[in-house]
């Protein structure tokens, strides 16, 4: 039997909204150190534990018009975005790579990017803990998914944290540790040379904004800006476009 495309994409785009539901637990509590499985769904304001109807994605959010239903404290427009970026992340990445497996690895690192982003945007801090996670669950996904060699991935994963430990040994302060740590995950999941060509987006877009927020005096120039999120976007860009970017490129050299 064939399934039509567009089922495919919205089952895709569902379970997004549906893991984007779980990855705001995660942002929440993993810096609190409290437990993202065992604790029940509660307001955080009057630790009324919240029923089943109010943890659709999306739609509970829009029912209740943003309030709790026990307390009425306003929820932050935050939660829905994240379930709609998840979303909308995961059917790119199936349209990208289709049914394979190499679209397992591809989720897994999104819903990861998805964490460390928001919680690195929230607390200037990305947990070491969800960093060894994540490079274990890529050793185990790199050989399911058979899409890089154990150079690759290791040749990826020294790229990408060299490009960001050099600026840090020379700058002291400019560079933050879980950041290169970060950089490093991320170039074990694309491996050579796409890891190193997203920490290499991720730092053109940061400074690209930086220089914006400085002009229009939103920051100053010693401010600490998150670096995890430009990360995350450079690894997008760089995990959906970047052979094609790099094959131009050679192409044109």
């Amino acid at each position: 039997m064939i399934i039509d495309e567009s089922i495919v994409i919205a089952l895709f785009f569902s379970l997004g909204l549906i893991i984007g539901s779980f990855l705001n637990v995660c942002i929440y509590r993993l810096p609190r150190g409290e437990s993202v499985v065992f604790t029940p769904s509660h307001c955080t304001n009057c630790g009324c534990r919240i029923g089943a109807r109010d943890l659709v994605p999306l739609l509970s959010y829009l029912w209740l018009k943003g309030r709790c239903r026990s307390c009425g404290m306003l929820i932050s427009p935050l939660y829905p975005f994240i379930e709609l970026l998840t979303g909308l992340l995961f059917a790119a990445a199936y349209l990208h790579s289709g049914l394979t497996t190499l679209l397992l690895k591809q989720l897994f690192l999104i819903a990861i990017l998805v964490v460390v982003s928001l919680i690195d945007l929230k607390y200037y801090i990305i947990p070491d803990r969800m960093l060894i996670f994540s490079l274990a669950c890529g050793i185990l996904l790199n050989l399911l998914a058979r899409d890089l060699s154990f150079l690759s991935a290791i040749l990826g994963l020294a790229a990408a944290a060299a490009f960001l430990l050099a600026p840090a040994l020379i700058y002291r302060g400019g560079m933050g540790g879980g950041d290169i740590k970060l950089a490093a995950v991320i170039g074990f999941f694309l491996g050579w040379p796409n890891g190193l060509l997203a920490v290499f987006l991720g730092c053109l877009l940061a400074a690209l904004i930086g220089i914006v927020l400085v002009l229009t005096r939103l920051k100053g120039r010693k401010d600490a800006i998150p670096f995890g999120p430009y990360l995350a976007v450079g690894t997008m860009l760089a995990m959906f476009f970047g052979n094609k970017w790099l094959s131009w490129y050679l192409g044109f050299l």
